[in-house]
């Protein structure tokens, strides 16, 4: 058991949270109990995840989504009163990490989707974002984009949209940012990557890829960015002995 305060200088500190100009609040979102034993994490702070928080006992839920965001409507009324009611009358803890998690350097959403992917890492992408958000590597050995798509596919369980630019073969290097990182296309190209994946991907994402000449991969905002809160909880079960259950709440997008 750890008191909650402690718990949440501890992750501060760990992902560098004043590092980031965020579109949200890092860190404590809503107070609850202070001692802490049991710690939900998930992608978003939705009703299900939350309903799940409850059923469980959980003290804590900690997530890469959570709320006020940058330019949302203030009142806290219908589904926003619901999830903010749940937490209060339970007394339950949120805690989110938005970009700090998508660039933390082991435990953040673009290193653990490195990991399960096979990519050997080589650096940033950033330019003058600075923040460590497109990553950059190679493959062990080349391979088509499709045969790309498909490994892609096996190991997030969920089949990618492939968008193949033309007289671009192999991929040899490649550049990724999970989450809704689509107009980041552009640099991954001017670092040369022959490929980029990231989660979402808009209208105009297919014609950049075909102009530029790079791949692009887009294999869901949700499931790319299911691991990084996971290695946060197994972090937290390693400094401080809490109990850890990640509750993957469906998504396609």
């Amino acid at each position: 058991m750890i008191s909650r305060d402690d718990l949440v200088r501890s992750c501060d500190a760990l992902l560098d949270v004043q590092r980031f100009q965020d579109y949200t609040v890092n860190g404590l979102q809503v107070a609850g109990r202070v001692p802490i034993a049991r710690v939900m994490t998930g992608v978003t702070a939705c009703q299900a995840l939350l309903d799940e928080a409850v059923t469980w006992g959980a003290d804590l839920v900690l997530v890469h989504h959570g709320y006020f965001w940058k330019n949302e409507p203030v009142p806290i009324t219908g589904m926003k009163q619901r999830r903010l009611r749940t937490l209060l009358l339970n007394d339950i803890n949120l805690l989110a990490y938005h970009l700090p998690l998508d660039a933390h350097a082991e435990l953040g959403n673009n290193a653990e989707l490195a990991r399960r992917l096979g990519f050997q890492v080589e650096g940033f992408a950033d330019g003058d974002i600075g923040e460590g958000l497109i990553w950059l590597g190679r493959l062990p050995e080349a391979r088509g984009a499709a045969e790309l798509a498909s490994h892609v596919a096996a190991c997030l369980g969920r089949a990618p949209l492939l968008v193949e630019a033309p007289d671009v073969g192999a991929v040899k290097r490649v550049a990724w940012c999970t989450g809704g990182a689509q107009d980041m296309i552009t640099r991954a190209w001017e670092a040369g990557a022959d490929a980029f994946i990231s989660g979402e991907i808009s209208e105009r994402t297919t014609h950049l890829a075909r102009e530029l000449g790079i791949h692009y991969l887009a294999a869901g905002h949700h499931a790319t960015e299911r691991y990084g809160v996971q290695a946060l909880g197994e972090w937290l079960v390693r400094e401080f002995g809490i109990e850890h259950r990640f509750v993957d709440i469906d998504n396609p997008a």
